[in-house]
């Protein structure tokens, strides 16, 4: 069978990969062609074009490459016409994949959405684009179901795709770690600045504004695989702090306390049981937009999972250095601490078990044969 994947950004890639390693178990003839990254091309199957092309973060920042996206759009019809897959599957990345849906649904291809946009979240009107141009729609939130259930749409909840890859990764001893990356033995806070220039750019220089006021501790920078280091060392300067590119787990794994970036990364920081801090700034004009359209009481995911603010989020003009410190001091003390673990583990149950990719790949496959 011919199977075409579209991902976009670090997260995507990496559910892709997980779910391309599957769909081989499951059908050992598989042809795969994929827009995703390095996780994804590590899995097998032809690489189309890489998600470090199409990194635009926000409302100002897609409108200012408007015809670069509508290049990419084009080129994909084009690419998938010449493929001729057998089913294409789309995995977040919501405003390039659903454009491409609706065209792909018109040509007679079968489609399928694994990790379904965040129409929860803004413009719910689009669950009825969602209902006439895909096939099958997956899932990985617990409350998606629900919400999906309101205007008469039927998806499969098939379980968070973190849980495998927490559980499976191979495990690294703090001792061998700190070894390798010439750490002290000081307590680590992780810094998740995000993946992409924009939010890198203003989001790590507060959080490095800390490293004076808490010399006691070893701040660790979780570098993104998309970006390299002579970038991070511009926003960097003489400041004492250590720098790790791609292991962002590793890293997880052996720290006390994060300052993590809004998105995927605040939910792998809750599965790893680290207490964080959440943070987002974004330019102007896109924040303006942004807050006259998305209709949530919390942005990170493990807020909105729990329903209630389980771990502290400074969002905007919030996110300052005042406010900044004033939050990693709470998460540093031992009640604060024992509290937000409790709810992390509240968290880990309400996602389920093990198994989403396996159970995606699964249904898929099935379907074809």
């Amino acid at each position: 069978m011919k199977y075409y994947i579209i991902a976009g950004e670090a997260s995507g890639d990496l559910h892709g990969a997980n779910l391309m390693k599957e769909v081989y178990k499951k059908d050992a003839t598989a042809d795969i062609r994929f827009w995703g990254g390095d996780l994804m091309q590590a899995a097998g199957g032809t690489l189309v074009s890489h998600y470090k092309e199409r990194a635009f973060m926000g409302f100002f920042e897609v409108l200012k490459n408007l015809f670069k996206v509508l290049g990419f759009i084009k080129f994909c019809k084009k690419d998938i016409a010449s493929f001729k897959p057998d089913v294409i599957i789309f995995i977040d990345n919501s405003g390039f994949n659903l454009r491409v849906a609706k065209w792909a649904k018109e040509q007679g291809f079968k489609t399928n959405y694994y990790i379904s946009p965040q129409v929860w979240a803004s413009r719910a009107g689009r669950v009825k684009d969602i209902k006439r141009d895909l096939d099958k729609v997956f899932v990985i939130l617990p409350f998606e179901k629900e919400f999906y259930k309101k205007y008469d749409c039927e998806v499969a909840f098939v379980g968070h795709p973190l849980i495998d890859e927490i559980a499976d990764r191979t495990q690294v001893s703090e001792a061998d770690f700190r070894k390798e990356h010439a750490l002290s033995t000081k307590k680590i806070i992780a810094l998740l600045p995000g993946s992409r220039k924009q939010e890198i750019t203003k989001m790590l220089s507060v959080m490095l504004s800390l490293t004076a006021d808490f010399s006691d501790y070893q701040f660790v920078i979780a570098g993104a695989p998309s970006q390299d280091f002579s970038f991070y060392k511009e926003i960097i300067g003489n400041r004492e702090v250590a720098f790790i590119n791609n292991k962002t787990y590793d890293l997880l794994s052996v720290s006390y306390a994060a300052l993590v970036a809004s998105g995927t990364a605040t939910l792998e920081t809750a599965l790893f049981k680290v207490p964080q801090v959440v943070c987002y700034k974004g330019g102007y004009i896109s924040y303006q937009i942004a807050k006259r359209i998305i209709t949530l009481k919390f942005i990170s995911l493990v807020n909105l999972i729990l329903d209630k603010e389980a771990v502290k989020e400074l969002i905007q003009d919030d996110f300052n250095k005042q406010n900044l410190k004033a939050a990693l001091i709470n998460i540093l003390d031992d009640t604060y601490r024992e509290k937000m673990f409790l709810n992390y583990f509240d968290l880990e149950k309400q996602l389920g078990g093990k198994g989403a990719s396996k159970n995606v790949a699964s249904q898929i496959v099935a379907a074809l044969k």
